[in-house]
């Protein structure tokens, strides 16, 4: 069943006042806005403002898909109290607006969550300009609007780090079948190419597609993977091969499981986290499970390679000490690291096994994968399908987030490499 969120406001310029409310529908999996409403209700109190957008945001809701599961965000504690049937409704006024709600979608398909003022500023924003409409004698215009673009660069970060467009995906694609017509090298990590790549992502506006998911009928949501890659070690500044090594986070690292883990938990959207059994990713699985308030499973399909002789040793010694094994490492994904290392090739078929996996049982959800370098960079190479020798060629920082989406079809669709935002 699909989950979508309504975040939904409303105002008075002085209380009975000129009044107005504003109400976006979002993708659960993504965050990403699907439907605003806004509306000028002339003189009315704040709280009837935030019922009538409450009563707005859940009609668009129900527009979108009639059989969802709704979860509506306030910063109205009394409208989430009384329509969580926590707080009586004694107001006269109120009772009709809270029924009216009641009734959009059928019991029990609809939650509620109360939010800091400042996490719903999309809301507040439309409420905002529906006001300013009225003062002006007009009604507020979704052509004129800024609310989508308004957020602050916390919040933007924030959506990015859950990464999936899909519903912008789903939409695309509905409308075309209606008829509309050395990264990984080690975990030390580090790459041979210019760290450019989260510069990059933080250019791109959030609805950027570039989609390569199954043209055609709507699939559904997809699952989608967030990729979390693990904090730092005492290894990664010294860029050590870090495979089955099982190292903790160094008190860097742990701050950066720390901002991670905040702004994941600020967007709201993870429903599951799986890690490697590896210590340094479960102390980073840990730090978002304590945020969002989930356990951690445990898969060992998640697990880093196991670089056999070279464990802890940097590029440049692996080199003096096992030249030629390690240039036969580079020229094929079949080769091994000395002492019976495991091949890139060997962990791309145990990463696709986990992928399948994990894909099935989390059909339509968003996951947190908590992993290393290879097995993250090994995902996105499949996903693209881009070749063996690309392992090489993306850069993967500590603690960065990537995403990706698989679709019911098989196809998957990369939505962000490398961010890391949550880190600056």
């Amino acid at each position: 069943m699909r989950e979508l969120v309504v975040e939904a406001d409303g105002g008075s310029r002085g209380n009975p006042g000129p009044a107005g409310y504003g109400a976006v529908v979002l993708d659960a999996a993504s965050g990403e806005p699907l439907a605003e409403r806004a509306e000028y209700i002339g003189v009315a109190t704040n709280n009837v403002a935030e019922y009538r957008g409450l009563i707005a945001g859940l009609k668009a809701a129900r527009e979108l898909d009639s059989d969802a599961r709704v979860r509506v965000r306030m910063d109205s504690k009394l409208v989430v109290e009384q329509m969580s049937g926590r707080w009586k409704i004694k107001h006269p006024d109120m009772k009709p607006l809270a029924a009216e709600a009641a009734r959009v979608f059928p019991l029990g398909r609809v939650t509620y969550e109360w939010i800091p003022r400042e996490r719903n500023k999309h809301a507040d924003r439309l409420a905002n300009e529906a006001m300013d409409a009225g003062k002006r004698g007009g009604q507020w215009e979704p052509s004129a609007s800024s609310a989508a673009l308004s957020t602050s660069a916390e919040d933007v970060r924030a959506a990015r780090v859950v990464g999936d467009a899909a519903a912008g995906a789903a939409k695309a694609r509905a409308a075309l079948a209606s008829g509309a017509g050395g990264a990984g090298l080690s975990e030390a990590g580090g790459s041979r190419t210019p760290d450019g790549a989260a510069a990059a992502q933080a250019t791109l506006p959030k609805t950027t597609e570039v989609e390569g998911a199954g043209w055609g009928p709507d699939l559904g949501p997809p699952a989608t993977f967030v990729l979390l890659r693990h904090g730092e070690t005492a290894l990664t500044p010294e860029k050590r091969f870090s495979g089955s090594g099982d190292h903790e986070l160094s008190e860097v690292g742990r701050r950066q499981a720390e901002a991670v883990a905040a702004a994941l938990a600020a967007r709201g959207t993870i429903q599951a986290i799986v890690s490697s059994p590896l210590k340094r990713c479960r102390q980073t699985a840990e730090a978002v499970a304590a945020r969002v308030g989930l356990d951690v499973r445990i898969d060992e399909g998640l697990r880093e390679t196991d670089f056999g002789a070279w464990e802890g040793l940097t590029f440049a010694e692996v080199r003096e000490r096992y030249g030629d094994d390690l240039d036969a490492w580079l020229a094929s994904p079949k080769a091994e690291p000395t002492g019976g290392g495991e091949s890139f090739a060997a962990v791309a078929r145990r990463v696709a096994a986990t992928r399948d996996r994990l894909v099935r049982e989390y059909r339509g959800r968003t996951v947190l994968v908590v992993t290393h370098v290879t097995p993250i960079k090994t995902l996105v190479r499949l996903a693209i399908g881009a070749p063996p020798e690309s392992l090489f060629r993306m850069e993967l920082s500590a603690a960065s987030v990537s995403a990706v989406a698989y679709y019911a079809d098989g196809n998957a669709s990369l939505r962000l490499l490398n961010d890391t935002g949550h880190l600056r």
